[in-house]
């Protein structure tokens, strides 16, 4: 035999003469001021059901928070509850006068409780053997909303809930007290933000804009009456549920409109005009997350940002929670021009359904800041679309994976630390077909550990062995040269001004220090890349990459990010390190693809048997750095016999894909910005060579002329 709750149990005289006591301790106990009323009856029911105010805890409400690019363009948001608090004066009148109607017509006219409406309620719970009817004031259900919302459990929630008087005169002491605090429209105002309309939507501001693509201080008549009748019961009437749900939430929208015809509020004839219309539900779709921005990769950049920073909370839930619920305008370094560039780029040169994935970042000089950030692939979680689920672009700490071998892009920083060291641009070394270490100590890490390995011959896969320069070891990105010149300038020199550059590993690990260093062994992704380039156009000066300027919390106070940048080169050596590198356009590996019709300097990338290709390049003004590989893995899946954005090649190369990419995105993105050259090298201090000089029996190489040995298109091993 089930058992029922004891009250259920009550005899029929028994719940009569229940009603009718309770009827009179409310009529007596729940009796207080009117707005511009006069003084409250206290009498004994007072204490007997101790209806005395108790503060409501109002946390602040749930609001999605709101990503920006730099020109003040929404690129993304992000909500655990889809709400835009909006003041009172910017809701329709229209729609405040429909949910007075509807939800409690004496609104402005009784105290913190309806006593009529209490009390008619009271008898028929009562007489009925459970709760059956509300009879809740506004305010009241502004307080259950409020209790609701501040649940951190299912249980909680459910006791938010309760069918229970205990819950009843608990939500009756909090609706006292707030009603003491606030006036009547602020209460309204509340309720608004507060209440839930169906179909995902929060408060009236949400409601207006997915039910009928309009903001709340636009609706009309209709629409005002539909989102009245919403809120009674949200769930069945959910306009996104169904042809069932939204017949009923038409009948909800013509009981609003009756019922203000029978108020006065509004005429017959207006009340007939609205009825006569349709629905009208647009459900505008309101994107959520990074998966649904147009810059995908840029906002998985910037929330992973703000998900590791300690100013939005002590631990990752905390931070989590002000990132999906905290109303935070979010504004960023992105550059939509900059952004379309690399876009168009990637698209010209790499389908999206190619297996090889491309990836580009656009970095800004003296700022670190990210204009762009781009990739062949659509993100999401779809195998069939070919879709990726991570962040191409970016390092793990920002969504990524581990990256691509970045080749002969780290050349450049053996050739920084050889200029740091003091050598000229026409010094050079002759270097042979191959190359082997001596022995074990030819080459230490900075643990002070052996790791050269003279079992193992470097080569290089185009080229001839002979004496090259600086500038013409660059251009030509010969293998053997630049283990020989590692080898005269250090491994852990090498290293340390790579990481002076803010290089390092995709993956966080530390960097690999072997031998092949030089080479680029080490797996890295674009962004990290770009921004150590981009230090080398900043004549030294290292700013980490930076995607946020600023955020402004709901109270208004604002956090703002600015450059944190410090000294990692000289800007001589900054200055002759680009001199080189401008020569790659024109003297050496880029030479068949050409420059981009201002200053500019670069070095390409391809790794050993073309696992992977790269470019790298700056000018004064911007700088980036381009990957290709295949994300199955690039050791396993190379890149030879491949067919790319439709056309057909042997093998890719820093200069066969990487470049152009970088050449087409540099010239669209910096069309409508003035040329900026870069600082002429100090040739009394670079120029020219020292003990290094070209053996007498050869043409020494001049960096200011063209090389002895023709230039070639394409990149000679790593």
């Amino acid at each position: 035999m089930s058992r029922s709750h004891p009250r259920t149990r009550m005899s029929g005289i028994a719940r009569l003469a229940a009603a009718a006591t309770a009827t009179g301790l409310v009529a007596a106990a729940l009796a207080l001021p009117a707005v511009g009323g006069s003084g409250a009856v206290l009498v004994a029911g007072t204490e007997a059901l101790n209806l005395r105010p108790e503060e409501l805890v109002e946390p602040p409400l749930a609001e999605k928070t709101t990503v920006y690019d730099a020109e003040g363009h929404r690129i993304a948001q992000f909500y655990a509850q889809d709400r835009q608090v909006v003041p009172l004066e910017r809701i329709a009148g229209v729609m405040r006068t429909a949910i007075v109607a509807i939800e409690d017509d004496r609104f402005y006219e009784h105290g913190a409780i309806d006593v009529e409406g209490t009390a008619r309620a009271l008898v028929k719970n009562l007489t009925s053997g459970g709760i059956s009817q509300g009879g809740s004031s506004i305010t009241q259900q502004y307080v259950k909303q409020v209790l609701f919302n501040a649940a951190g459990t299912e249980k909680e929630k459910n006791a938010a809930l309760e069918a229970s008087y205990a819950r009843k005169l608990q939500e009756l002491r909090h609706a006292m007290a707030v009603e003491e605090k606030y006036s009547k429209d602020e209460i309204l105002e509340k309720y608004l933000n507060i209440a839930y309309f169906g179909a995902g939507a929060n408060g009236v501001e949400a409601a207006a804009r997915r039910f009928f693509g309009v903001p709340a201080s636009r609706l009309n008549l209709a629409q005002a009456a539909t989102l009245a009748g919403a809120v009674q019961d949200p769930n069945a009437t959910s306009p996104d549920r169904g042809a069932k749900a939204r017949e009923l939430l038409l009948q909800r929208r013509d009981v609003v409109l009756d019922r203000m015809a029978e108020l006065g509020r509004i005429t017959p004839a207006q009340a007939a005009a609205a009825k006569a219309r349709k629905l009208g539900y647009k459900g505008v779709k309101q994107p959520n997350g990074c998966q649904e921005s147009r810059y995908p990769y840029f906002c998985e950049y910037v929330r992973h940002e703000l998900l590791s920073d300690p100013a939005f909370g002590k631990t990752r839930r905390q931070r989590e929670a002000a990132f999906s619920r905290g109303g935070l305008k979010v504004h960023t370094t992105l550059d939509p021009t900059a952004q379309r560039a690399a876009e168009s780029a990637i698209r010209k040169h790499v389908f999206a359904s190619d297996r090889a994935l491309a990836a580009e970042a656009l970095v800004e000089p003296g700022t670190g800041a990210i204009r762009a950030m781009a990739a062949s692939r659509p993100f999401g979680g779809s195998a069939r679309k070919n879709q990726i689920s991570y962040n191409a672009v970016a390092d793990m700490a920002h969504g990524g994976l581990i990256g691509f071998q970045a080749g002969s892009t780290f050349k450049t920083f053996t050739l920084i630390e050889a200029l740091k060291q003091g050598m000229k641009i026409d010094d050079g070394i002759t270097a042979g077909a191959g190359y082997t270490a001596p022995g074990y100590a030819t080459f230490t890490d900075c643990a002070g550990r052996k790791v050269g390995d003279p079992s193992w011959t470097v080569t290089n896969d185009e080229g001839s062995p002979g004496f090259k320069t600086l500038a013409t070891g660059t251009w030509g990105s010969v293998n053997t040269f630049f283990m020989e010149l590692q080898e005269r300038v250090g491994l852990c020199p090498t290293v340390q001004t790579a990481r002076s550059l803010g290089i390092k590993r995709a993956d966080g690990e530390e960097l690999r220090e072997f031998e092949t260093f030089t080479l680029g062994i080490n797996e890295s992704d674009p962004v990290t890349v770009a921004t150590a380039y981009a230090a080398i156009a900043a004549r030294g000066t290292y700013c980490p990459p930076m995607a946020i300027t600023k955020v402004t919390g709901r109270d208004g106070r604002t956090t703002t990010y600015r450059p944190r940048c410090e000294r990692a080169l000289d800007p001589g050596v900054a200055d002759a390190t680009a001199h080189i590198l401008s020569g790659v356009f024109t003297k050496g590996t880029m030479s068949g693809v050409g420059g981009i019709g201002r200053p500019a300097a670069g070095k390409t990338g391809t790794t050993d048997g073309y696992a992977s290709a790269w470019f790298a390049g700056f000018t004064p003004d911007l700088a980036g750095a381009v990957s290709i590989g295949d994300p199955r893995g690039s050791q396993r899946h190379k890149l030879t016999g491949v067919t790319i954005g439709g056309r057909s090649y042997g093998s890719v190369q820093g200069a066969s894909l990487p470049g152009p990419i970088w050449k087409d995105t540099m010239t669209a993105a910096l069309r409508d910005v003035p040329p900026t050259p870069f600082t002429p090298v100090d040739l009394n201090r670079f120029g020219g060579c020292d003990v290094n000089c070209a053996p007498a029996r050869e043409h020494p190489d001049d960096a200011t002329t063209e090389p002895a040995e023709p230039a070639t298109t394409a990149e000679p091993g790593l």
